[in-house]
């Protein structure tokens, strides 16, 4: 086992707000790193000790990347798996580019998940206009139909509520290969991170509660206020899946508590995640020191929480009342340092805990 000991530098693939909250991280711990980013002036940059931008496929900057730096992870899951090929020839990258590939295709994700045993929302794959018409057979309605590749935040779905719809939804989906899940009735969102270090060591953060608005993720409430039984579960599952997809650095799995109290995988990321974000302050050690412990082959830390927590996303606009978060004594603010304000962006998120004997509330 390789260990990348403090003082060396680790490269970021990807610029976004988690890439600068994983440099952050590391810079607590004696490391430096080196993001890698098509945009200039990415958030993770302002807080890295060096960036390069050049685009995710330019060899010579992957060859240059990979001269300068100690060991590479990623912050997001929708760079190209070339990459992480390419640059693994020269340093080590965790976690690699096959469960980076699984991620992202939505039908090599379900299909992976069946085959560790694990149940998922029903689906199907449909690659052709006829093929959904099979699918809806298969599936029955209300159904969505989500492209395999490149969709978040809702992006990429098409909602079926009736046979009749399928036309419009092919055609608003662009014709791109897809899969067809059934549209489920849940009681809530969870979510379980998990980390797997170079070891095989596996950490997990307690299952949590996602409440979503426009389809972008709004609060996290830490715990869930599930039963005990049900938590166990959904840690069981994402500790199974960790190690069936052989990662190395953190996994979010996403699951829907039905309401005959089953639990269904809806989505993995092999990465630290939003709905982690109160880890920073609630947690003896965050996801994001986690995530740096596990990729530098360090043992993995305490992710015990100390206190209860509620994290919300600041969509927007919702950034432009920092102060008003700033003079709540009990908030902790983190804004990203983008430039610009867009609806739906993700602008920061704020914190707040409460002691463990009372639960967290919105």
């Amino acid at each position: 086992m390789t260990v990348v000991a403090p003082g060396a530098t680790i490269g970021i693939l990807g610029g976004g707000q988690l890439g600068r909250m994983l440099a952050l991280a590391a810079a607590r711990m004696g490391y430096r790193c080196h993001v890698y980013c098509p945009e200039a002036g990415c958030p993770a940059a302002a807080v890295s000790a060096r960036a390069t931008v050049a685009d995710y496929l330019d060899e010579a900057a992957l060859d240059a990347f990979a001269a300068a730096v100690d060991v590479v992870t990623i912050e997001f899951e929708n760079v190209p798996a070339a990459a992480l090929r390419h640059l693994a020839r020269a340093v080590p990258v965790r976690p690699g580019a096959t469960v980076l590939e699984v991620a992202q295709d939505r039908l090599l994700e379900k299909d992976a998940v069946t085959r560790a045993g694990i149940r998922t929302t029903p689906y199907a794959r449909v690659d052709d206009r006829g093929q959904l018409d099979r699918a809806l057979a298969e599936v029955g309605t209300p159904a969505v139909l989500k492209t395999r590749r490149l969709g978040y935040d809702g992006k990429g779905q098409a909602a079926i509520a009736d046979p009749a719809d399928a036309e419009a939804a092919w055609r608003a989906s662009g014709g791109v290969p897809a899969i067809l899940e059934a549209q489920i009735d849940f009681r809530i969102e969870l979510s379980v991170i998990a980390a797997r270090g170079l070891d095989g060591t596996i950490a997990t953060y307690v299952p949590v509660e996602n409440r979503h608005r426009d389809h972008i993720l709004d609060v996290t409430l830490a715990p869930a206020g599930i039963p005990d039984q049900t938590a166990a579960a959904a840690v069981e599952i994402a500790r199974r899946l960790v190690e069936a997809l052989d990662v190395t650095g953190m996994l979010a799995v996403e699951m829907f508590l039905t309401n005959d109290g089953g639990l269904l995988v809806n989505e993995v990321a092999p990465r630290v995640h939003n709905s982690g974000h109160w880890t920073i302050e609630a947690c003896a050690t965050s996801q994001f020191e986690q995530n740096i412990r596990a990729v530098c082959g360090l043992p993995l830390g305490d992710p015990t929480r100390h206190s209860n927590a509620v994290m919300q996303n600041l969509i927007g606009r919702a950034a432009e009342d920092w102060a008003a978060i700033l003079a709540d004594p009990a908030a902790k603010l983190h804004l990203y340092g983008k430039s610009g304000i867009r609806p739906g962006r993700k602008m920061g998120h704020v914190t707040r805990l409460f002691p463990r004997h009372r639960p967290p509330r919105v």
